[in-house]
């Protein structure tokens, strides 16, 4: 009996239940990724932490990131080649597809990540730019120190989201252990001189079979799991819908094929769900006439954020936006395993674009801050 109460005492003490870890969980150990706190997808970096900070942390994988191109589309190919450069310091896959600029002359253009002794260089600069700003938030009120802050300067510990310098590019030698793939339509056309997919054009349905293609040959589809370790597969898609993809809605208000561009992101979505990859499409909305196409595409698209440049608007001389290039509005935040979706608190965000750093911040908040101080 004493022995028995002995085992009893000594069970309480250690149990030999062990949790179960969930199927999912695993997915966390792919490098450049970490789980949401709020509904466990996986997230990856935008590659521009106050971006994924208005996100609500980051780029769920198995989603698509609409981006609507500024004017002339200076800045909405910034986002572009700061997604493609995360993907290559996180060694994942890339996907590259444009029927403009040759993927190749893209991937030249990356900007280059800030190593540790360049940090410091960098964190000096955003903080002469902010120095003003970081003195004004120490004065105001403090209902607005407790909201939110986006990062903007780098900070030594960073494992999710780098930063890069926009005055130089990418060394070759970081493409090396990559993997990465290109569609560029002009060479596809004269491949295969005509395919006509899922009822729409001919340049949809080649990029659509390409991105099919690599999701199962490359196993990011996990049909063959145990063939290697998992990694993310990154796809980037250069001003969807305009004219050079065989694309009439950014030049008529009737255009001849209304439903082709939504037809292909009705299928993409799909493709995306089922495997362990996340999409940045940029597409020219300023140029698309008829507004009914445009609503279309925003609601199959998980995240719409759309850029607004002050270049040659009246808000390039309004002294309130004088710290300013342009606007960033966000259309939509996807709502993933949960009723609500992850909306940021900032709501009037602009960016700022110097000679190495670009960050988006609540600029409203900065100047009711100083306001205050009057």
């Amino acid at each position: 009996m004493a022995a028995a109460a002995g085992g009893a005492a000594r069970g309480r003490g250690a149990t030999s239940f062990q949790r179960k870890a969930a199927a999912g969980s695993r997915l966390a150990t792919v490098a450049g990724t970490r789980p949401s706190v709020r509904h466990g997808q996986l997230l990856l970096s935008s590659g521009l932490p106050s971006l994924d900070c208005v996100l609500g942390g980051g780029i769920a994988v198995g989603t698509l990131l609409l981006i609507e191109e500024d004017k002339y589309g200076f800045y909405s190919s910034l986002l572009f080649k700061y997604f493609l450069a995360e993907g290559v310091v996180c060694g994942h896959d890339l996907f590259v597809a444009s029927a403009k600029e040759h993927p190749d002359s893209i991937l030249k253009e990356l900007p280059a990540p800030l190593l540790d002794e360049q940090r410091n260089e960098l964190g000096e600069e955003a903080t002469a730019v902010k120095s003003e700003d970081f003195q004004d938030s120490m004065k105001i009120a403090w209902r607005y120190q407790n909201l939110p802050k986006m990062e903007a300067s780098p900070t030594t510990s960073t494992k999710f989201g780098h930063y890069y310098d926009l005055s130089k590019t990418m060394s070759p030698e970081l493409f090396q252990p990559i993997k990465w793939h290109s569609f560029y339509l002009p060479e596809e056309l004269s491949l295969q001189p005509t395919v006509k997919t899922r009822s729409m054009n001919s340049a949809y349905g080649r990029l659509l079979l390409s991105i099919q293609r690599i999701i199962s040959q490359e196993g990011f589809d996990g049909s063959d799991p145990q063939k290697k370790q998992k990694n993310i597969l990154r796809i980037g898609i250069q001003s969807l819908g305009s004219l050079l993809w065989g694309d009439d809605i950014c030049c008529s208000d009737t255009p001849e094929d209304i439903h082709s561009l939504t037809k292909f992101l009705y299928v993409l979505r799909g493709l995306l769900r089922k495997s362990l990859s996340a999409c940045v499409i940029t597409i020219p909305a300023h140029l698309i006439e008829n507004k009914a196409i445009m609503e279309r595409v925003t609601n199959l698209s998980d995240t719409v954020v759309g850029l607004e440049s002050f270049i040659g608007s009246e808000r390039e001389t309004n002294p309130l936006y004088k710290d300013y290039h342009g606007l960033v509005h966000v259309r939509r935040i996807p709502q993933l395993n949960s009723l609500i979706c992850d909306v940021s608190d900032m709501k009037d965000l602009a960016f700022r674009l110097k000679r190495k750093l670009f960050t988006i911040e609540d600029y409203l908040l900065l100047q009711q801050s100083r306001k205050s101080l009057q």
